[in-house]
C-alpha cells in the first residue's frame, strides 16, 4: 500500500488543533458528495481528490453537530467512519473529538504477555447496569481476583441494545447504550489505574446484516469470496487498497486514541486475502510504526481456527505476526475428558489423551487426519512459547452457541468444575476466564440481539428454531429477540457471597495466585513440561520445572479414586493445592509432605499440585 498517498486521507470526521473539522469520504463511483447538517439543513460541498476520496476542511462544524453525507443529491447516509451514532445505526454521526478526553495514564506499562490473566465480559450482561460505567464498579473485584487483563467482547455500533457485538455495522463508533467513546476512554483509564490491561474484540470479516451501509459508498466488499456471513470484505480486489485502509486505521484508533493494550481479532480464518502483503501482517507493520512513536506496547490476539503458525510467526519469519491465538483445540480436549458428548467438533476428540498431547504440542492435530475436518490438519507448533496460545474451558461461543446457552458450571459436578479450572490455570499457556465461571454462576449466556427490522429479527428467530431442530425434543430454543433472553443472561453479583460459590471463588482466587507467584507457573516455556497419561484410569500427570523449581499436577478425571505415583526426584514433594481439601470449607484433611515415588490415591475428579 502507497502509505504516502493513503496517510493523507484517514476516514472520518476529525478536529484539528484549530477546531476546523477535517472530513475525509472515500466513495470512488460518485459523481457529487456533499456534507448535510441535519440539525440546521445546511450543506457543505466535498472536493474530489484521487483514488475515488473526498475532503473538506470547514469550521461550519462544532462538536456536537450531527451530519450525514448526501451522495447525487439523492441518498443521506451517516459516515462509514462515524465516531458517534447516539440515535442508532439508522440515525445521523455526531460530531465528536477522541482527543479531548483527559488521560491519567501516561505511567501506565503494559504487562508483559507472559502475565495477562484475561477475563472476558459482555458489557451488556456483566452488571445489571449493563454500560462501561458498571464495569468500573467491579475493577476492584477483578484486581482481588488477580485478574490483568480484561477482554471485552465488541463494542461496535450495533442494531438496537442487545447484542453479543458481533452485528456491529459501525466499526469506529463505540455502542452508544454502553457509554459510547468517552465512556470507553474512562473505563481504559479507570483500569490501568489499578494495572488492568484493556483487550478489544474486533471484527475484520464481516459487518452485521442491519443497517450495513458501507456498500452504498463503494466496494467495501467483494463476491470473490464467501463466508459464513455472506460475501467477504474486500482486501484484495479491485478498490480494496481503500478497504484495507479503513480497517488499518480502525486498529491504530483503537491504540492512540483509547489506549487499548491489545485486539483480539474474531475469526480471522474468515478473513480472505491473497495480497502480497496480508492484511494482518499490515495492520502488525503499521502497530509496529505506532508503537515506535509513542513508546507504548499493544499487541495482536486473534480468534484462529487454524493450526498453521503462519499466523503467528514473526514477520521477519515470514509469518504475519500475531502475537497469541486462541486456541479451541485445548478447549475441547478438555471438555471431553470431562465427559462432553462426542458429537460434532467434539467428535475429533478423543478425551484425556488429547488433552495430553494439547499441553504438550499446543496443537492437539498437526499434520493428522481429520475425522470431522475430513481431511489432514494443521501443522506443528514447535518453535512457538506458551505465551502464544490462550486457553480456556469456557467462552461466549462455547456457552452461547449451545441451544441453552448452559454454563460449563451446569453440566458438571462440583468437583469436576475445579478440575477443569485447575487443568487451565496449571498450562504453560495464557488462561482466560469467562465472566461469572469463578463463582460457577448458574444463569446462562444466551444468543441475543435487538434488531430492529421485523422481516430480520423474525428471520433469526426462525433462524435459531431450525439451527436445533435435532433438539426439540428438549423443547424450544430461547427465543433471541425477546428482552427475557437478555435478562436471563445477566450476571447474579449477590451469589459470591453465598454458598457454593463463595467455596470455587476462594479456590480459583488460591490457582491464580499460585499461577501468578510461582516461578515455574509464570514461566511460559512449553520445553521444560513433561505430560503423560493413562487413558484407562483417565488421569494425567503434568510434570513443570523452571531453574531449580518444579512442579507436579496429578490430575484425576475419573469418577472413581486412583493409584497414581509421583515422580522419583532427589527431595520429598510438598503439597501446594489440592481441589478436594475441606480447607475451602474451613480445614485440610490431606498429607502435606510425600516421598518421591510414592503410589498415592486421588481422589475423584480432582486436581493435587506438589512441588
Amino acid at each position: 500500500m502507497d502509505n504516502n498517498i493513503l496517510n493523507k486521507y484517514r476516514p472520518g470526521l476529525r478536529f484539528n488543533d484549530g477546531g476546523e473539522a477535517e472530513i475525509v469520504l472515500w466513495a470512488p463511483d460518485v459523481q457529487k458528495a456533499e456534507v448535510v447538517l441535519t440539525s440546521a439543513g445546511n450543506t457543505i460541498p466535498l472536493t474530489k481528490q484521487e483514488l475515488g476520496y473526498w475532503t473538506t476542511t470547514t469550521s461550519l462544524i462544532k462538536r456536537g453537530d450531527y451530519y450525514k453525507f448526501r451522495l447525487n443529491d439523492e441518498k443521506e447516509l451517516s459516515d462509514p467512519a462515524s465516531l458517534y451514532l447516539p440515535e442508532g445505526v439508522h440515525g445521523p454521526s455526531m460530531a465528536i473529538n477522541l482527543n479531548g478526553f483527559i488521560w491519567s495514564d501516561g505511567n501506565w506499562i503494559n504487562h508483559t504477555l507472559e502475565d495477562y490473566l484475561l477475563y472476558e465480559i459482555h458489557t451488556g450482561t456483566f452488571t445489571p447496569e449493563g454500560t462501561f460505567a458498571a464495569i468500573e464498579e467491579k475493577l476492584d473485584y477483578l484486581k482481588e481476583l488477580g485478574i490483568t487483563a480484561i477482554e471485552i467482547m465488541p463494542v461496535a455500533q450495533f442494531p438496537g441494545d442487545r447484542n453479543w457485538g458481533y452485528d456491529g455495522v459501525a466499526p469506529f463508533a463505540v455502542q452508544h447504550s454502553y457509554g459510547g467513546a468517552e465512556g470507553l476512554q474512562h473505563l481504559v483509564n479507570a483500569c490501568h489505574r489499578k494495572n488492568i490491561a484493556v483487550v478489544l474484540d474486533v471484527v475484520y470479516n464481516h459487518l452485521g446484516p442491519e443497517g450495513n451501509y458501507l456498500p452504498e459508498f463503494g466496494p467495501y466488499f467483494t463476491s470473490k469470496y464467501t463466508t459464513p456471513w455472506g460475501v467477504a470484505v474486500n482486501f484484495d480486489d479491485e478498490y480494496s487498497y481503500a478497504v484495507r485502509q479503513y480497517f488499518i486505521e480502525n486498529a491504530l484508533m483503537w491504540f492512540r486514541d483509547f489506549h487499548i493494550d491489545a485486539l483480539r481479532m474474531d475469526a480471522v480464518h474468515a478473513i480472505k486475502d491473497f495480497s502480497p502483503v496480508h492484511i494482518l501482517r499490515e495492520i502488525r507493520q503499521e502497530v509496529d510504526k505506532l508503537m515506535s512513536e509513542t513508546g507504548k506496547k499493544h499487541y495482536l490476539i486473534v480468534e484462529l481456527d487454524l493450526n498453521d503458525t503462519r499466523f503467528i510467526n514473526p514477520v521477519e519469519q515470514g509469518g504475519y505476526g500475531m502475537d497469541a491465538q486462541w486456541i479451541d483445540e485445548f478447549h475441547h480436549a478438555l471438555r471431553v475428558t470431562a465427559g462432553e458428548e462426542k458429537t460434532g467438533y467434539y467428535s475429533d476428540f478423543n478425551g484425556i489423551a488429547h488433552l495430553a498431547k494439547g499441553y504438550q504440542d499446543a496443537y492437539v492435530y498437526d499434520g493428522q487426519f481429520s475425522r470431522h475436518r475430513k481431511k489432514f490438519f494443521g501443522i506443528k507448533a514447535e518453535n512457538n512459547p506458551g505465551s502464544q496460545f490462550i486457553v480456556f474451558s469456557q467462552n461466549h461461543d462455547q456457552v452461547g452457541n449451545r441451544m441453552y446457552g448452559e454454563r460449563i458450571n451446569s453440566l458438571l459436578s462440583f468437583e469436576m468444575k475445579k478440575l477443569v479450572a485447575g487443568a487451565v490455570l496449571l498450562s504453560p499457556y495464557l488462561p482466560m476466564l469467562f465472566m461469572g465461571e469463578e463463582w460457577v454462576e448458574p444463569h446462562p449466556f444466551l444468543y441475543f440481539v435487538s434488531h430492529t427490522d421485523p422481516q430480520l429479527a423474525e428471520s433469526v428467530r426462525e433462524g435459531r428454531k431450525e439451527e436445533f431442530a435435532a433438539f426439540h425434543g428438549r423443547g424450544e430454543a430461547p427465543d433471541p429477540i425477546s428482552e427475557e433472553t437478555f435478562q436471563e443472561s445477566k450476571l447474579q453479583w449477590h451469589l459470591i457471597e453465598e454458598e457454593p460459590h463463595k467455596t470455587v471463588l476462594n479456590f480459583y482466587k488460591k490457582l491464580i495466585s499460585l499461577r501468578k507467584t510461582h516461578p515455574v507457573l509464570k514461566n511460559s516455556g512449553r520445553k521444560e513440561m513433561r505430560v503423560s497419561c493413562d487413558e484407562t484410569t483417565e488421569t494425567l500427570v503434568l510434570h513443570r520445572w523452571f531453574e531449580n523449581h518444579m512442579i507436579v499436577c496429578l490430575m484425576n478425571f475419573s469418577e472413581k479414586e486412583q493409584q497414581i505415583m509421583i515422580p522419583e526426584t532427589k527431595e520429598s514433594w510438598k503439597k501446594i493445592i489440592h481441589s478436594s481439601d475441606t480447607e475451602w470449607k474451613g480445614k485440610t484433611d490431606f498429607p502435606e509432605e510425600f516421598s518421591p515415588g510414592e503410589t498415592i490415591t486421588l481422589r475423584p475428579e480432582s486436581v493435587l499440585v506438589l512441588e
